[in-house]
Parts: C-alpha cells; sequence; structure tokens
C-alpha cells in the first residue's frame, strides 16, 4: 500500500487524499464529488493558484497567458489535448496574467504564452513561445523529475 498524494480539486479547491495508483481510476472529490481529474486545463485565480502550488502532490504545469495574446490563444487547442494526455500525472492550469496580474508579477512574466513546470512547490523550467501538443507533452516529459 503506498502513502497517499494530496491532490486538489479542479472544482471547489479541496485538497483531497488519493493513493497513486488510482489516480488513472477517475477519482471523485470527498467534497463536491466532482472528478479530480477532466483531462482540460484548470482556470486558476491567485488563492487557487497558491493553493494548488502548494498543496498538489503531483507536478503543475501553467500556461501563462491572456486573451488579447494571439499566439496564447493560436496554442489553447495544443495545450487542452496535451492536458488529456498529461492528467492524472501532472495537474494542467492556466493564469490570465490580464486578470490576476498579481501572479504574472510574481513569476516575472515577460513573455506570453509561457508554460511554467512546478514540482514540489517549486519552478523547475520555463518556456516563452506557442508550442503544439505533441511539443507540450514532450517539453513537460523531458523535465519531470525521474
Amino acid at each position: 500500500m503506498t502513502e497517499p498524494l494530496h491532490i486538489v480539486c479542479p472544482h471547489c479547491h479541496t485538497t483531497n487524499r488519493v493513493r497513486a495508483e488510482q489516480l488513472g481510476s477517475a477519482p471523485d472529490c470527498g467534497q463536491c464529488k466532482k472528478p479530480l481529474f477532466t483531462g482540460k486545463p484548470v482556470d486558476l485565480d491567485v488563492a487557487s493558484f497558491d493553493k494548488h502550488l502548494q498543496r498538489n502532490q503531483i507536478p503543475l504545469l501553467v500556461d501563462f497567458w491572456a486573451p488579447w495574446c494571439g499566439p496564447c490563444r493560436q496554442m489553447a487547442p495544443a495545450y487542452v489535448q496535451a492536458a488529456a494526455q498529461l492528467e492524472p500525472r501532472i495537474r494542467v492550469a492556466k493564469v490570465d496574467t490580464e486578470a490576476h496580474q498579481i501572479l504574472g508579477a510574481r513569476y516575472q512574466i515577460r513573455s506570453i504564452p509561457t508554460l511554467a513546470l512546478f514540482v514540489g512547490g517549486r519552478e523547475v523550467v520555463r518556456q516563452a513561445g506557442a508550442m503544439g501538443t505533441s511539443d507540450i507533452v514532450r517539453w513537460v516529459q523531458q523535465h519531470l523529475p525521474r
């Protein structure tokens, strides 16, 4: 029996305990009863970003973007497809830097879209510029701890 992982619900942001071997079995949130993994990026604000960053015990991939950004809109479908491939091993999220400027400033986002991968609450790597689905998945996988 493995130790349970803490997984933050993408809907109500409650922290759940899930055994690692159950991640692929479509676990539900104990609070709101919705799926813990949807195969789609989670839109985060400042409070929910901090909770997902600090409480999730799986890596967090964040797309820092803005609605007026053409390359961001162009990459959005590829990012959704990448989320479907990366979950449940990775929480995939989006932060609108226009609506949540404090997060863009905190992480010194100078170019959008910017992808940042966090492991254990710390940023391990970032990449600016739009990418396709396979490039996103490959980039994430090569930067995950072994």
